[in-house]
């Protein structure tokens, strides 16, 4: 038996030890609640206050960072935004009474300890964020990244990963339209699992978090609370806090995508009969984070029995149950006039429920266990009011020999074969293989609303079917340009995502982010940290797109080794009409459509996928110019709207032979191209032209009688452009003078790489 700590014992002995570092809290986290509550907490006070004020909750030490996101913002910015930062995830208008809301978030750790599970509730988290705007979740996405390809704790993380992905999300039905996969030594005791998704909503549906209206209730409904995910986020164990003690519980989380599904129905259902006030979902912190953050958002305070809860495992203590992050469930605040309808939708669906309590004028978040009081809290001192640190930052001293050690451009003395086998290593590398084998496993065309999936730039789905409005939503990060200038490399993530929508020929118009870091307590990481969230805050506001929400993780460290800071950039777009989607790659149709580079190149081989093929980081990365790419992506969406091309990638990775071979092989049509005049107009050699990853730049396919249309057009928004070669019907890439590279000899090494290593 646990002895319950109830707030008029916590009053009556002052002086009792608690393990407040144990929880990771600090001294002056400890006496600030003290000082907060004019007493010590009892045990389930201190286990809410140190999971709520941890880094994953309360992000102390990235705040005053994330401020400038809605700092830098215009009116114009703010036009189409319905819902910015602050709640579960931000929603955008794209007209026709139609909103969109999308998020991306980290489930790192959970993943790296179990990885299934970790990977798949990561999924089931972000789309009940999405549920609880009021939307139908329409696709999600994955951004991932893995030690080499040949570690051996690689083989073991990233098929438990690829099938939690896939296990979730194709059993709640929701297509998987894009993402990424990087392999890289700084991950390899630390991979990065962020998962996206997206939901489509009517404007009258929208819902937000918070409990207001006296008397109103609260009910928990969805699944039974158990122990799984004690120790996770929230970082309690037991009541007496012992992890010696049989209660220790399972730190990741146990997901179940049927329950979720159905879950979502309910949600729908009431949603659209208007049956809920307000609605928070359960992630991180269980029901102490859902209640807290309710009554903190909310007008008054709430009052909750525990007892109430329904349990999946009897032997739950007080704590454990505030503290479970056990998954597929949901907080509502209902009126009680409309609390027998809510009871019907939830019996409809079979779906369990109960009621905790209700809403109060108190202003204070009290919680009772068996008629005795164990919480009582102001809820904004739990959920909002935490601590905020100016953590020391400064550049380090390293940066400048890294920034001097510059990639050595390879000496080729025979030409022609030093180049050809150049190319074709560079394709067989993990991060420019064929991912088709992890992309298999997901499902990306359910529903029937998927205009395009990997491997397109971008994922495109229709959310109107009578006027085919749709969206399209691409996420990137260069995390090796960020290592070598974290300002400019969290620029060109930002970039590359925007090219990537805009290539699909959608107007971007919001970004979620996933700020994955080292250690806070670094001052070499937390430049980092702070340099890119500037980067990407006065990115946005040069592009004129505002960020939404998103999500910060830090501590990805194995012992004092940091990752590469990996600020993950995800950008959405809309589609007027999604018949006008542009594909990445020509068609058999297509022979004969000319080929087009927009975008200049410069001599900016440091930190690219040739330098990292030779072993090498260092340098400084591309330049990015957002006003260039603004412009390019106008271009891209007029060019697209008037159906001027009929194929547009991205450069990025690998540069323009990649983007030449991948638009090759993404239909299995082939081109010819003549690059001399390109390398000489940018002052550049052919094998620069060829690996360069500058900024800024696309090829495209147009049809002949389109040539002159697309020539004005990229003159009228001053983007340079040049012919480079032609579609042909063949089954190769054909590069100025090299023996053509045969498709089966690039996709020898390239369609199979990941299989080998995972099959």
């Amino acid at each position: 038996m646990f002895n319950l700590d109830t707030v008029d014992h916590a009053t009556a002995t002052p002086d009792e030890e608690l393990p407040w570092a144990e929880l990771g809290l600090k001294d002056n986290e400890f006496a600030e609640i003290k000082k907060v509550l004019g007493r010590r907490p009892t045990h389930a006070e201190l286990a809410m206050y140190s999971v709520m004020w941890s880094e994953h909750c309360s992000y102390k030490s990235s705040k005053v960072h994330l401020r400038q996101f809605g700092e830098k913002v215009t009116d114009e910015m703010r036009q189409d935004l319905m819902v910015g930062i602050g709640e579960n995830a931000g929603v955008t208008d794209i007209g026709d009474g139609w909103a969109v809301t999308f998020k991306i978030e980290s489930h790192n750790s959970p993943s790296f300890v179990e990885p299934y599970q970790g990977a798949a509730t990561g999924v089931g988290g972000i789309v009940r964020d999405i549920i609880s705007m009021g939307a139908r979740p329409v696709a999600v996405m994955d951004a991932l990244r893995f030690g080499p390809i040949d570690y051996p704790d690689t083989q073991r993380v990233l098929p438990g990963v690829v099938a939690g992905i896939g296990g979730y999300g194709n059993s709640l039905g929701l297509p998987n339209i894009g993402g990424e996969t990087e392999f890289d030594e700084c991950y390899r005791g630390n991979p990065l699992v962020n998962a996206l998704a997206v939901g489509a909503l009517r404007h009258e549906d929208l819902r937000t978090a918070n409990a207001s209206g006296v008397g109103n209730q609260v009910v928990l409904f969805g699944a039974r609370t158990g122990g799984d995910g004690i120790g996770g986020a929230s970082v309690l164990a037991s009541e007496s806090f012992d992890d010696t003690k049989p209660s220790k519980r399972p730190a990741v989380q146990v997901g179940d995508p049927f329950a979720e599904k159905v879950l979502i129905e309910a949600c729908l259902e009431l949603f659209h009969s208007g049956l809920v006030e307000g609605i928070q979902d359960l992630g991180a912190a269980g029901i102490s984070c859902a209640t807290s953050e309710l009554a903190s958002n909310g007008e008054g305070g709430m009052h909750v029995d525990l007892t109430q809860v329904l349990l999946r495992d009897p032997s739950l203590t007080p704590s454990e149950i505030l503290m479970s992050e056990s998954q597929e469930r949901m907080m509502a605040v209902v009126t009680p006039e409309k609390l027998a309808d809510f009871e019907a939708v939830m019996d409809k669906w079979e779906v369990e429920y109960s009621v905790l309590g209700e809403v109060t004028d108190t202003n204070r978040l009290v919680i009772e266990w068996d008629g005795e009081v164990i919480v009582d809290v102001d809820p904004r001192t739990v959920a909002h009011d935490g601590p905020e640190y100016h953590r020391p930052y400064h550049r380090p001293d390293s940066q400048d020999a890294l920034a001097a050690d510059h990639f050595q451009a390879l000496d080729f003395q025979a030409p022609e074969a030093d180049l050809r086998q150049t190319i074709l290593d560079l394709l067989s590398t993990p991060n420019l293989a064929d991912t088709s084998w992890i992309t298999a496993q997901y499902d990306s065309y359910v529903q029937g609303n998927t205009a395009m999936a990997e491997p397109d730039d971008a994922g495109v789905i229709r959310v109107d079917e009578t006027t085919g409005l749709g969206i399209a939503v691409a996420t990137d990060c260069n995390s090796r340009f960020t290592t070598l200038d974290p300002y400019t490399g969290a620029q060109a993530s930002l970039a590359e995502a925007y090219r990537n929508v805009a290539t699909s020929g959608a107007r971007p118009v919001a970004v979620s982010d996933c700020l994955n870091f080292g250690s806070p307590e670094d001052p070499a990481v937390m430049w980092q940290f702070a340099e890119a969230v500037r980067g990407l805050a006065d990115g946005c506001l040069e592009l004129g797109i505002p960020v939404t929400g998103g999500n910060v993780s830090l501590y990805n460290s194995t012992g004092s080794q940091a990752i590469h800071p990996t600020p993950v950039v995800a950008v959405l777009g809309v589609h007027q009409n999604v018949e006008n989607r542009v594909p990445s790659g020509w068609q058999s149709a297509h022979a004969g459509h000319v080929i087009y580079l927009l975008g200049t190149t410069a001599d900016e081989l440091d930190g690219s996928e040739l330098a990292r093929m030779h072993g090498h980081l260092g340098g400084v990365p591309p330049q990015v110019d957002l006003a260039a790419d603004k412009a390019l992506a106008q271009l891209l969406q007029t060019a697209a709207q008037r159906q001027l091309i009929s194929a547009a990638h991205d450069l990025s990775g690998g540069g323009l032979v990649a983007g030449l071979a991948e638009a090759c092989l993404r239909f299995q049509v082939g081109a010819e191209c003549e690059l001399n005049h390109v390398a000489d107009r940018d002052g550049i050699d052919l094998p620069t032209l060829l690996f360069s990853e500058s900024q800024g730049r696309a090829i495209v396919s147009v049809p002949p009688v389109q040539v002159t249309a697309l020539e004005q057009l990229a003159e009228a928004h001053h983007v340079p452009l040049a012919q480079i070669g032609a579609v042909t019907a063949s089954t190769s890439l054909h590069i100025n003078g090299l023996e053509p590279l045969m498709f089966s000899e690039i996709n020898r090494t390239r369609a199979n790489l990941i299989s080998e290593y995972f099959g």
